[in-house]
């Protein structure tokens, strides 16, 4: 319980800090061309589902533990189904849309759609569920993993598709779904290494 509740209050000042950078970050952190640079379109692809499904069938091929596998495959799938419904609830429209100011879409308009709604960031929420799962299977090369993450939100912001708070509050929500998606199903999955991690194990 400790530890939950010190990772909630961390979210918290996380999530208060980013909303307290997001003018600045809209204004600061551009790179409009972001994607049309190699690196650019690899970091963005970390947090393109499909991605992981590649990436899990490999971990099954190479390891032969077809549970790791599949949880590698449907936790980011999660976080892609988990960003959708917060984007339902949230309704925040991109930064792009109005020049970087915060516009909340009505209820009433398009309740299930959550086209141009930008929070939380659908990629990055992906990316890092990815990522907090390779953290736990593998928590000696955390700093790889989080990297790719940190780095496909950061593309986001450059791209003002998002706001700074945007692929923060994925960042956190993946935490979260992963930590859940571990106690019910990931301690006995298994290339765990033994080693220390931004995670509590």
């Amino acid at each position: 319980m400790r530890v939950t509740v010190r990772a909630a209050l961390l979210a918290c000042v996380a999530i208060v800090a980013a909303h307290a950078g997001d003018a600045w970050a809209y204004t600061h952190v551009i790179k409009p061309d972001v994607y049309d640079h190699d690196l650019g379109r690899m970091l963005r692809a970390v947090g393109y589902l499909p991605t992981w499904f590649v990436l899990a069938l490999a971990l099954w091929a190479q390891t032969g533990d077809r549970r790791t596998g599949l949880l590698l495959a449907f936790v980011p799938t999660g976080g892609g189904l988990l960003a959708e419904i917060l984007k339902i609830l949230l309704r925040r429209e991109r930064p792009n849309l109005h020049g970087g100011t915060y516009v909340f879409r009505g209820f009433r308009d398009h309740p299930f759609s959550t086209i141009d709604i930008g929070l939380p960031s659908s990629h990055a929420l992906v990316a890092f569920a990815g990522a907090w799962l390779l953290c736990r299977l593998f928590p000696r090369a955390w700093p790889v993993w989080l990297t790719l993450a940190a780095g496909c939100a950061w593309t986001r912001v450059q791209s003002q598709a998002h706001f700074l708070s945007d692929v923060t509050v994925a960042a956190v929500a993946a935490w979260f779904l992963v930590a859940v998606a571990w106690q019910v199903w990931g301690r006995t999955s298994g290339p765990a290494r033994q080693g220390t991690g931004p995670i509590s194990r």
